[in-house]
């Protein structure tokens, strides 16, 4: 019952904390747009710019794919 004297005061104290927490993140507009997140995540639009080309290799040419080797 002793280690109430400790669990106690250290609860209300995280708990205070949190409450701040919360309450600076509403001040600052956190959940201003609770829905804008949502609907980008969902958007269909088009891309900015044409994804880049991939050049294929063959793994038979090592010294085309691993410029390090040394042996080929």
């Amino acid at each position: 019952m002793e280690v109430l004297i400790y669990l106690v005061p250290l609860a209300l104290s995280l708990g205070f904390l949190g409450l701040l927490g919360f309450l600076w993140s509403l001040k600052s507009g956190q959940f201003d747009d609770l829905d804008g997140a949502a609907w980008r995540a969902i958007a269909d639009e088009e891309p900015d710019q044409p994804p880049v080309p991939v050049q294929i290799v063959p793994m038979d040419q090592p010294q085309l794919w691993d410029r390090r080797r040394s042996d080929g």
